[in-house]
């Protein structure tokens, strides 16, 4: 049996949300080259590659929208290489933040800056008013110490970020640090930064330490010389290109890990080609994707239909992510759980299943 799974929400948290996993054509509108000025040093502009690490936005995603949407509209330089003016390239955040607060494409990319920030400026009320995991009176447990952990974060203290969370996962066991603490934490430092709150370094910061708190947990739990076999499932982690996030997965993995499975992850951005080979050479029993919500919901599911096809049988494929696509309408062979704390029971039920395999 085919078996497809989704994991929902911060469930299955995503630092942020989709641009599309499979990867584009390059292509510009017709006559777009001819008319396009060149320049011969970056003082003109940002290059693609520093664009995608200043805004998070792959560069597939910037050429697309460049031909879909007439924005942005980069200079060419000798080379007819594209640079991004620094206006652009602040616009494109504000684009970013918008794409996070779970507005599609259409209906922010090509707005000017003063339209991008009103948006904003009304989504970012609305969330503080209705949604915000920042507010105390909202949060959905441990209030204050996720707003103390916030606090530290703005403070740009990493030791003392650090410091709190080993703290916390001593005190309130792994999983429920990971589904109580760290998944919360994460929407609430996403929410910052879309309310202005956070700047991207301070997002960042927030990863790398909840990264290196995360792997030390996974890596004390590895079983030790001579311990009995794994019960399985056995599973390989990763996302498809263009999706460049992956502290979602490394949570799933905790989980995974702590309930007794092997996990082979591959860090983000695997081909698909080398997802398959990666889950043969490997022998897994289940491959476990992630999508975030700006992806392009119609490549993603052409993807996991692809995917879905030239995986063997008896790999089970879980897939997982707050992109929307994954959740208009059921698919065949598709499973759809919300929060972390399912993966115990989905364990146990696959368990189950192949017990006399």
């Amino acid at each position: 049996m085919k078996a497809l799974l989704i994991l929902k929400n911060h469930n299955f948290v995503h630092d942020t949300p989709c641009t599309a996993s499979l990867p584009f054509l390059s292509a510009l509108p017709k006559g777009h080259c001819m008319n396009t000025p060149a320049f011969t040093s970056t003082e003109a502009g940002l290059p693609i590659a520093a664009v995608e690490r200043e805004t998070g936005l792959a560069k597939d995603t910037l050429r697309v929208w460049e031909k879909r949407y007439g924005f942005p509209q980069p200079l060419r330089d000798a080379s007819g290489n594209r640079l991004y003016p620094a206006e652009q390239v602040q616009r494109l955040q504000l684009v970013r933040r918008l794409l996070d607060a779970g507005l599609r494409p259409n209906k922010v990319v090509g707005l000017d800056a003063a339209a991008l920030t009103q948006l904003l400026s009304q989504h970012s009320q609305a969330s503080s008013a209705n949604l915000s995991k920042t507010n105390s009176t909202t949060l959905p447990s441990h209030p204050a110490e996720l707003s103390a952990l916030l606090d530290t974060i703005a403070a740009h203290d990493p030791q003392g970020l650090r410091h709190a969370l080993h703290h916390a996962q001593m005190r309130m066991g792994l999983g429920p640090f990971i589904t109580e603490l760290v998944a919360p934490l994460t929407v609430a430092v996403g929410e910052a930064w879309v309310q202005g709150r956070f700047e991207i370094f301070e997002e960042h910061l927030f990863t790398e330490v909840i990264t290196g708190v995360l792997r030390q947990a996974i890596a004390s739990l590895a079983p030790l010389h001579g311990s009995p076999p794994a019960l399985g499932p056995k599973v390989l982690l990763t996302t498809l290109p263009q999706e460049l996030h992956g502290l979602g997965l490394l949570m799933v993995e905790a989980m995974l890990v702590l309930e007794g499975c092997t996990c082979v992850s591959l860090g983000t951005q695997t081909p698909l080609l080398d997802v398959v080979q990666a889950a043969q050479a490997h022998r897994v029993d289940v491959v476990l994707l992630s999508f975030s919500a700006a992806q392009n919901g119609t490549v993603v599911l052409a993807n996991l239909r692809e995917l879905r096809a030239q995986l063997p049988s008896r790999i089970a494929l879980w897939v997982g992510g707050s992109c929307p696509a994954l959740y208009h309408k059921p698919l065949e062979g598709i499973t759809a759980t919300l929060p972390l704390s399912a993966l115990k029971p989905l364990v146990l039920q696959w368990r189950s299943t192949h017990s006399s395999v």
